[in-house]
């Protein structure tokens, strides 16, 4: 059994932090709230996604899985508007999902979760961690656009610096350690990633939100944070370009 209520913004968060990795992700339902985890097709991100049954407005629900198509539900959240609660009901004789909004009755079929993976979350102690507003790696991300695809991500004891480099210009971001959130790092560490998938994983984290990134040398960055007014959390993991000599 799953059958719930929940605002249209929570929903649409949810949708938006999966939604810019995979189009069907596989939704682990238990008594306690919601949980997900899953790799874009490229095997470069990977998204761990839990939301607390505190975050919506009436929850029962048994142990189960639930397949979904993402971009169903992003149709059905366009008939949402703000502060609309979304109802939603698994029919477990037809497999299917019930979404009522306002007047409106949405029956979508399910994706057969064989096919959905299930991977397993690394276990990385990183030794750079960073606390950040997310405001500024989103301006970090809108200097670099214009110069390059790819994204350093530097931190020292100092602070911590985004830089992009392209074939005439280059561009950097530098914030020194009192203008960070937190900073914990004993030793300069430096990676380089891929900027579409570093800008569209930023691009989901709403404001203000501050996101803490934990960094190595030449390994994934790990970007976490809150939303949900604190119910749901989020961990990223983004692989990194290995720079050649």
């Amino acid at each position: 059994m799953f059958q719930t209520k929940v605002k249209s913004e929570v929903l649409k968060e949810v949708v938006d932090i999966v939604g810019t990795l995979v189009d069907e992700a596989k939704f682990s339902v238990g008594k306690e709230g919601i949980a997900l985890k899953a790799v874009d097709p490229a095997h470069v991100a990977m998204v761990d996604l839990s939301l607390d049954k505190g975050a919506f407005e009436e929850y029962k629900a048994d142990e189960c899985e639930l397949g979904i198509d993402i971009d169903k539900l992003k149709e059905v959240l366009k008939l949402a508007r703000a502060g609309d609660i979304i109802g939603i009901k698994h029919d477990e004789e037809k497999n299917k999902l019930i979404l009522n909004v306002g007047n409106i009755t949405r029956r979508m079929s399910l994706v057969d979760t064989a096919g959905l993976s299930d991977p397993k979350v690394p276990n990385l102690d990183l030794p750079a961690k960073i606390s950040i507003k997310v405001d500024e790696l989103k301006q970090g991300i809108r200097a670099s656009e214009s110069v390059s695809d790819h994204l350093a991500l530097i931190s020292s004891p100092d602070g911590f610096e985004m830089f992009s480099e392209g074939d005439t210009d280059s561009v950097n971001l530098k914030l020194s350690k009192d203008l960070l959130e937190k900073l914990d790092c004993k030793e300069k560490v430096r990676s380089l990633f891929p900027l579409d998938y570093f800008s569209n994983i930023v691009k989901v984290i709403s404001t203000p939100t501050t996101v803490t990134l934990s960094l190595g040398s030449d390994y994934p960055v790990k970007l976490e944070f809150n939303f949900a007014d604190e119910k749901g959390s989020v961990t990223y993991l983004l692989a990194p370009r290995i720079e050649s000599e």
